[in-house]
């Protein structure tokens, strides 16, 4: 299979070298030699490189990330801990959706000021009580438009 040395591989994935020479210091990924004084990796890891992105993207350490391979590289999905950050992400998703909704709302409300608004209090309360800042739980949105 083809090399890749540091640079290659900075270019191809858009991380600076510093981030590869981090991964490889944390065992995420790990280099073949050396080209005079660059790093070397199989071009395989290109699509390591991917699976952290994408782990990062949903929100996991890089240590998290580290536990899902195993000692010989392959990826090792623990679906647990794949549906457990699912689950976390559904919750962000309800507050985040909360939230825009409010902010739409105050934007077109007809009353005379934010405060007067029924709906705007309830949202003021919810975040108020942790509900949408979070600090606790709620199963869903705080009350509807009335």
């Amino acid at each position: 299979m083809k090399s890749l040395d540091i640079a290659e591989v900075a270019q191809q994935a858009g991380v600076p070298a510093s981030t590869l020479r981090y991964y490889e210091e944390k065992g995420l990924i790990a280099s073949i030699g050396r080209r005079g004084m660059r790093r070397v990796f199989d071009a395989g890891v290109l699509e390591r490189l991917a699976l952290i992105a994408l782990g990062r993207a949903a929100g996991f350490s890089l240590d998290d990330i580290a536990q899902m391979f195993s000692p010989q590289g392959q990826p090792r999905i623990d679906r647990q801990m794949l549906a457990a950050k699912a689950d976390e992400l559904d919750r962000t998703i309800r507050k985040l959706t909360a939230m825009r909704d409010g902010l739409r709302h105050a934007a077109v409300c007809p009353a005379p000021s934010h405060m007067e608004c029924p709906k705007f209090r309830r949202i003021l309360q919810a975040a108020g009580a942790g509900v949408i800042g979070g600090r606790r739980e709620r199963p869903g949105p705080p009350g509807g438009h009335r």
